[in-house]
């Protein structure tokens, strides 16, 4: 009965999120606690969402600080350097662009956030694809395919992975680097066949008309608040923040609040600027946090009432001990859908172990559901699931609707995880 409410509770919500009936900010706090009362919990609803709602804070206060930081160092031109290298290099060819973007993104990264990568890459490529017309569904589309297919060692999924299974990091990822190459192949390819697209959309086939000016043009306010003087020390505080901030020796939020200080007193030290930048940027800072603050009500209560697990229990239920040999297989199809129905820790704590479990009993190594489960669980499909936040930043960053974001590029994510398992089969990585 619990399985079968959850399961309700998530197509619901798909469903109203998808067909635009309900904004993501009222679907997550609607449906789940309607469904909560109906499974029974009453009051207990509350306790649940505010479990929620804590477990959420230090990732709501890190976006909206990295919010106003990147926004702070971007009004100061940081950025700008960087778009006229990159319109230097891609020129006004969205075959150049789109994979161009791709590229961007993948060395963005390296550093393993897939949050990073989109507060970086998206606002640096859109004044591009704004200028030339080009469909900002395929800059979100692109900037989520090369950040889904890099599952690095030092990615959550990974670290999750490793820690549920008890397996070293390196003996899963290792025979990995090969299908993550093949990922990266199919990456590009994708890119420069949707750049195709547009050029030819766009009638661009031969680049921009005559008179596009390959630079980033600034409007008078732009120019009034830029500090181009102050580009390298920008530059490095940016570097230091992430720097820090990936070595883990200090929480991202923290590291972002120290950041959005410096930033502000060193660009601006003015008070009322510093009130003016902060303002400027605390519409899409609280419009993040509100539905930051709204997923943690859904995942607070869906885990905190037993829904998830009950899920987990039930799908692992549905696999006969006949097809054991080929678990890899459907796991590493299906992990990137799973990813609409079940957060990394539930899937990768509460799931994953049970499907290894029943896997060994079976004769199927551990290792390889773990893999499998790399292939799309919060990888590939991290970027269009409703339950993690990077998914709303990168549809805010673009400027599009959440579920156009998703209805373009799930399939796309979707090819992504086939191709990697098809390539684990083909190199015996998986049993067929």
């Amino acid at each position: 009965m619990l399985a079968l409410l959850g399961f309700i509770t998530i197509i619901v919500l798909l469903t109203m999120i998808l067909t635009k009936k309900m904004s993501p900010l009222v679907a997550l706090i609607a449906i789940p606690i309607i469904a909560a009362l109906i499974g029974g919990f009453g009051l207990e609803t509350s306790k649940f969402i505010v479990a929620g709602i804590t477990n959420i804070a230090p990732v709501a206060g890190m976006f909206v600080f990295a919010i106003l930081f990147f926004g702070i160092v971007t009004d100061a031109g940081m950025l700008d350097p960087v778009i006229s290298g990159i319109l230097r290099v891609v020129g006004s060819r969205p075959t150049r662009i789109v994979p161009g973007t791709a590229l961007l993104a993948l060395l963005i990264h390296l550093d393993g956030s897939g949050a990073v990568t989109f507060l970086v890459t998206i606002p640096a490529m859109l004044p591009l694809y704004t200028r030339l017309g080009i469909d900002k569904r395929v800059l979100a589309c692109v900037a989520s395919l090369a950040a889904g297919v890099n599952f690095l060692p030092w990615t959550g999924p990974m670290i999750r992975a490793s820690a549920a299974l008890h397996i070293p990091v390196s003996e899963i990822f290792t025979p990995l680097i090969p299908i993550q190459l093949v990922g990266l192949v199919f990456v590009f390819s994708v890119s420069y066949w949707l750049g195709r697209k547009e050029e030819i959309r766009l009638g661009l086939t031969k680049g921009a008309p005559i008179g596009f000016i390959h630079t980033h043009e600034l409007t008078e306010l732009e120019k009034q608040i830029r500090r181009p003087g102050n580009f390298w020390i920008n530059i490095a505080l940016t570097v230091i923040v992430l720097g820090v901030m990936i070595s883990g020796k200090i929480d991202p939020v923290v590291m972002f609040m120290v950041g959005v200080v410096l930033a502000l007193m060193i660009n601006y030290p003015n008070v009322d600027m510093q009130r003016a930048r902060v303002d400027a940027h605390a519409k899409a800072a609280l419009l993040m946090a509100s539905i930051l603050f709204a997923a943690g009500v859904f995942t607070g209560i869906m885990t905190k009432s037993g829904m998830l697990s009950a899920m987990a229990k039930a799908a692992v239920a549905m696999v006969p001990p006949s097809m054991a040999s080929h678990i890899p297989v459907v796991l590493g199809l299906l992990s990137m859908p799973l990813s609409l129905l079940f957060d990394p820790d539930s899937f990768y704590f509460g799931v994953l172990p049970v499907v290894a479990e029943v896997s060994h009993m079976l004769g199927v190594p551990s290792i390889q559901v773990a893999q499998a489960a790399l292939l799309g669980q919060m990888t590939t499909g991290f970027p269009v699931s409703p339950l993690t936040p990077a998914t709303f930043l990168v549809a805010g960053l673009a400027g599009i609707d959440l579920a156009d974001h998703q209805k373009y590029t799930f399939k796309y994510l979707f090819a992504a995880s086939i191709v990697m398992t098809i390539a684990c089969v083909l190199l015996g990585i998986f049993p067929l």
